[in-house]
């Protein structure tokens, strides 16, 4: 179901709004809970590119971004 809706993306795309964008990230949400070659390429991602990495776990509410960003305020707390 996440690749039909990937492969949707650029049927919707033209249409007014952001439809598009929503049915990519939808697509790529159910692609990345459910395929481990895909769970594997996506880590890669997240090493070569950590900011966008970060988006994509806050929109995906992974328990790993929710950790980190936890991580991260206690170290400003700390100091």
């Amino acid at each position: 179901m996440g690749w039909l809706l990937i492969a949707l993306t650029p049927l919707v795309g033209p249409l007014p709004g952001p439809g598009g964008i929503i049915v990519f990230a939808a697509g790529l949400g159910l692609v990345l809970r459910n395929s481990a070659w895909a769970k594997r390429r996506y880590v890669r991602f997240k090493r070569r590119h950590p900011g966008w990495g970060d988006w994509a776990d806050w929109g995906l509410r992974r328990a790993s971004a929710r950790r980190r960003i936890e991580i991260c305020r206690e170290r400003r707390r700390r100091g």
